[in-house]
């Protein structure tokens, strides 16, 4: 029986990677494992009181998996939750490994880890199996209009928000997208706004590249999708997010002047038309910078 493959979907944060690990784990040679490495990795001592508490000691056996079971009931989640208290301090690689054993039976082509801020995977060695990355990127305009909404409301920082957030897609995009050419791992572009815009046509190629049929299913996520995600967007449990791939397009009535300078800055623009727009599937009508 061969080894199932590892697919990383990678990125900055809030760039749609739940939904495409949903609609992934609808195709039925897929099994989506959602942030898996967010649940397996140690943390540091600096982390140790940080991220969801839920993600933490007995609290994380009681947290839900799409699979309908509690994690502590879940054919996947169960076993390795079980055996991590006694072996944290093993390597991620190893954790790996051990929570994907129980799909061996069902034989998937593929697993996916949608953890888009790791960079552990990337640089591991003993995996083993094949393992392959999809960049997903949002625009430039779009998640810099995000962060800025959502940096007002939750955290009360002020008008200079939507120029830190600018700072950090460009920071955070362009060191990815090094790591990724010097990685030697096969890597798929995809544009979250050709993915939520076009998905059909989005996710016929990348099932090409993954050397699978496309199946219809994956354009309906939340109703057919297999995915075992204990962490990640809590969008996954709404069935008026997740039931089928949606864009928002509110950035497009903003006003917001780093929405609009973005695409005069030269290096932000190529760099957004390279990650986003690569697989030409919106044409010329869409306002790709």
């Amino acid at each position: 029986m061969a080894e199932p493959g590892l697919l990383l979907i990678r990125g900055l944060g809030h760039s749609g990677s739940t939904i495409l690990d949903l609609a992934l784990g609808a195709h039925p040679q897929v099994v989506g494992l959602g942030e898996a490495v967010r649940v397996l990795s140690r943390p540091t001592a600096d982390e140790a009181h940080k991220g969801p508490q839920q993600l933490r000691g007995q609290l994380r056996f009681e947290r839900r998996c799409t699979c309908g079971a509690v994690a502590a009931d879940c054919h996947v989640w169960g076993p390795i939750l079980s055996w991590l208290p006694d072996h944290d301090d093993r390597p991620l690689a190893e954790k790996v490994n051990r929570l994907i054993e129980p799909l061996q039976a069902e034989s998937p082509r593929w697993v996916v880890d949608s953890f888009q801020a790791d960079e552990q995977l990337l640089k591991a060695q003993a995996l083993g199996r094949p393992l392959r990355v999809i960049q997903l990127t949002r625009d430039v305009r779009s998640w810099v209009h995000s962060e800025s909404r959502r940096g007002v409301v939750r955290r009360g920082r002020g008008v200079g928000v939507g120029w830190r957030s600018l700072l950090r897609w460009w920071r955070v995009n362009h060191r990815l997208d090094q790591l990724l050419k010097r990685s030697g791992h096969p890597v798929f572009r995809l544009g979250y706004e050709e993915l939520a815009l076009a998905p059909e046509p989005a996710l016929q190629r990348l099932c090409h590249w993954l050397e699978l049929d496309f199946d219809a299913a994956m354009l309906r996520p939340g109703m057919h999708s297999t995915s075992h995600i204990l962490a990640g967007n809590r969008m996954r449990f709404e069935p008026g997010r997740s039931d089928a791939i949606r864009y928002d397009g509110a950035w497009m009535s903003s006003s917001a002047l780093t929405l609009r300078l973005a695409p005069l800055l030269p290096p932000v623009a190529r760099l957004n038309h390279q990650l986003v727009y690569s697989n030409g599937l919106l044409g010329k009508v869409w306002p790709s910078a």
